[in-house]
């Protein structure tokens, strides 16, 4: 089947995905729009701001989308369709459900945190935990997608690397300070429109030169040294679960101008989303006969030389420079929420309010110093990590919106069990990596089993003592 119906069929999906599965959701959830949200009830002109819909939901596609829609996907178009399937499934089942429920359920308890709503239904250990992970996930991200940008745009430029450091974390700064509707609420949605303009394009571009009509390409198995499971479930994330996204979600939270337009905005994100790592999967598939040339051009410059070499080569010279600013946008508008998410999340643990600025300053500078240490340190084996952690946070997320369901007597299953799933993944991918625990993968995957099934277990058996 040529890569354009595969592209097809994927997207036909999604769409269905949304329209039917985000149905069962709204029953789950019961937004009411005479409940007033956080964003009418506590407005303070800098996070608490009603903002309208649209605009919500275009600052959520930015803020959870980064570069992980794009370069996920690239890598995880190694395993050829199977890619696009765990885009699909992933993004219907596990990241919508992950991103509607951790959005919502901050909208119910005042636009607070995600510790705040993980400790609500995990316990306050679990609270205390989540403040010092969650904290640590935002600021990884928040640094690298100032170092990120900065290289690609030295590349673009004559202007060094360390220049765009400087500027982008002094954008950076700006937007964590100020209101959330002068910098942000202004810009974002004409940048997340020009996303999907690009996106479009792209789209077209593969129709129009014939890489989407053309013969399937020869896509066999994937390297031997990159096993399917569960290495495609960590790689492809953003395009399917991430963590991160839950860490943002509050944000809109506290703008959502009333509860059913959490629909659109939390889960309608997620799949938008969705369909844009299905196109960069499509790509990556489409301009590389098999996943030895394509794994070669990773090699040779990582996922942003495949999008330096086929944007050019879609869209020509022009649009193919428009397409690499699409993309250098997208991880500036996720680090600038990441440090906005991680100053929210310190004030909520500490109770100190937002209102003035100087008490915004008060925890802004000390942590943009940090985030300036950590740009300078070679964190690389730390950051082998986030990939599983990132994951091992959507799976907490998904046991919170489990125990949300389940403590209100309803149907828990739409997120207990892609919280299963999720939980088996991250717990073989640690035993097997060399990271980790480095055990054979026969090993680690029925250990990986044997972990899921006993939380599962523990989830029910704790389930039926409350009921």
């Amino acid at each position: 089947m040529p890569p354009g119906a595969y592209l097809a069929i994927s997207l036909a999906a999604l769409v269905c995905g949304y329209l039917l599965y985000g149905r069962l959701m709204v029953r789950l959830m019961r937004p009411d729009n005479a409940r007033p949200t956080p964003a009418c009830t506590m407005a303070d002109g800098v996070d608490y701001v009603k903002m309208p819909a649209k605009s919500v939901f275009l600052i959520q596609l930015l803020n959870i989308a980064g570069i992980g829609p794009v370069y996920g996907p690239i890598l995880g178009a190694l395993y050829g369709p199977w890619a696009l399937v765990w885009i699909v499934l992933g993004s219907i089942f596990a990241g919508g459900v992950h991103d509607y429920f951790s959005g919502m359920l901050s909208v119910r308890r005042g636009g607070l945190s995600l510790p705040d709503v993980v400790g609500d239904h995990l316990g306050t250990s679990m609270r205390r935990f989540m403040q010092v992970f969650s904290l640590v996930v935002v600021l990884l991200v928040g640094v690298v997608f100032v170092t990120g940008p900065a290289r690609l745009l030295s590349d673009m430029t004559t202007i060094p690397v360390m220049t765009w450091v400087v500027v982008i974390f002094a954008y950076y700064f700006l937007a964590t300070i100020l209101p959330i509707d002068v910098v942000i609420g202004r810009v974002y949605p004409i940048f997340a429109g020009s996303l999907l303009v690009m996106a479009v394009g792209l789209t077209a571009a593969l129709f129009v030169e014939g890489h989407a009509t053309g013969a399937p390409p020869a896509w066999t198995a994937p390297p031997a040294d990159l096993p399917m499971w569960p290495l495609l479930f960590i790689t492809i994330a953003c395009g399917a679960i991430s963590g991160f996204h839950a860490t943002q979600s509050p944000l809109m939270a506290r703008c959502l101008p009333d509860e059913r337009s959490g629909l659109p905005v939390f889960y309608g994100a997620m799949i938008a989303e969705g369909a844009l790592a299905l196109i960069w999967a499509t790509l990556g598939m489409a301009l590389y006969p098999d996943p030895a040339k394509l794994q070669a051009a990773i090699a040779a410059g990582g996922p942003g030389k495949v999008v330096n070499d086929v944007s050019p080569e879609l869209m020509g010279p022009v649009g193919g420079i428009l397409a690499i600013l699409g993309v250098i946008v997208l991880p500036i508008t996720s680090g600038d929420t990441a440090f906005r998410s991680a100053r929210l999340t310190i004030a909520d643990v500490l109770g100190i309010a937002q209102r003035e600025r100087h008490r915004r300053l008060l925890i802004a500078v000390p942590l943009f110093a940090l985030g300036a240490t950590l740009s300078q340190v070679n964190f690389e084996v730390i950051w082998r990590y986030f990939g599983w952690a990132n994951q091992v946070l959507a799976t907490l997320v998904l046991w919170t919106a489990a125990a949300f369901l389940a403590r209100g007597g309803m149907f828990h299953w739409p997120a207990s069990l892609p919280a299963s799933f999720m939980t088996a993944v991250c717990a073989t991918y640690i035993c097997h990596a060399r990271i980790g625990l480095n055990l054979s993968l026969a090993v680690s995957s029925w250990m990986g089993g044997a972990v899921a099934v006993l939380t599962l277990a523990l989830f029910l058996s704790r389930c039926r003592r409350k009921a």
